[in-house]
């Protein structure tokens, strides 16, 4: 059994505050460690069920954010930028069975901790023929559109309410619960590591009830953007269509182009920073 772990951060228990989610401060310096505990603890989950093979992806800013030498030596990191399947890279290595999101965050909007949708700066909201996506909507459909399903998830309470719908044979691991964009009530690390190994384990148990989670193409991709500045910029590409002050549009044949079209879009806000 072969499994693919992606870890995001802002998901982590006892992250709250953008400082700890950014490079070059000494709260960075720290998140970066529970969020490689976590991964650890998903790491051994997959291990107590069974799995036979395990990759690990850092999918949160850079890529490159958990100590490869803290990892758990049993599994494999997918790290670095840029490639293609984002924060699912490594779902197309050959006979991967069941994907987990470790640390993962409501969307853009939402009122979950440290919410938004891949890029804060450039994206107000992301829709897939008009359903409002998250991060774990957009790559949950990748992944399905490689045949591989959501088993395990964790994140905030808010995170587990708009995507239980879209994993609903997945196990949900709550590591905080959230009482603002930057507060909230966390386990202890410890407690939450504890959790999701468990979370983990239960979610590959049950790995034969889950179905993948697919968006069939062609997509029609909607997305409203922080300004309308960012918006003139998006629409430099011929691709894309202006549907109005901060919205622009485009079609994708297929899950994984609409994501690296987005991702495209991603790097180009840095223009306007």
């Amino acid at each position: 059994m072969k499994i693919l772990i992606s870890t995001d951060i802002e998901g982590v228990a006892g992250v709250f505050h953008p400082e700890q989610v950014r490079p070059g401060n000494p709260e960075y310096e720290r998140a970066r460690l529970l969020m490689t505990h976590e991964a650890n603890a998903a790491i051994a989950g997959a291990f107590d069920a069974g799995a036979t093979e395990v990759l690990v992806n850092d999918s949160h800013g850079g890529f490159r954010n958990m100590p490869p030498d803290l990892l758990d030596a049993r599994a494999r990191a997918v790290m670095g930028k840029p490639r293609y399947l984002g924060m699912m890279a490594g779902v197309d290595d050959d006979g991967v069975d069941a994907v987990c999101l470790i640390g993962y965050h409501s969307r853009a909007q939402g009122r979950g901790i440290l919410a938004h949708t891949i890029n804060s700066f450039a994206f107000a909201a992301v829709f897939f023929n008009e359903l409002e996506v998250g991060e774990a909507g957009i790559y949950g459909a990748l992944a399905g559109e490689f045949g591989v399903p959501v088993v395990m998830a964790s994140g905030d309470d808010v995170f587990i309410e708009e995507h239980r719908p879209l994993f609903p044979h997945a196990a949900f691991v709550q590591t905080k619960r959230a009482t603002g964009q930057t507060s909230g009530i966390s386990l202890s690390p410890a407690e939450s590591c504890r959790d999701i190994r468990v979370g983990v384990a239960s979610g590959l148990a049950a790995r034969g009830q889950a179905r993948p989670y697919r968006l069939p193409g062609p997509l029609a991709v909607r997305i409203q953007t922080t300004t309308p500045a960012m918006a003139d910029l998006f629409c430099q590409w011929p691709a894309l269509q202006r549907q109005g002050g901060v919205q622009v549009s485009f079609e994708a044949p297929t899950v994984q182009s609409a994501v690296r079209m987005i991702n495209c879009l991603s790097a180009m806000s840095s223009m306007l920073r």
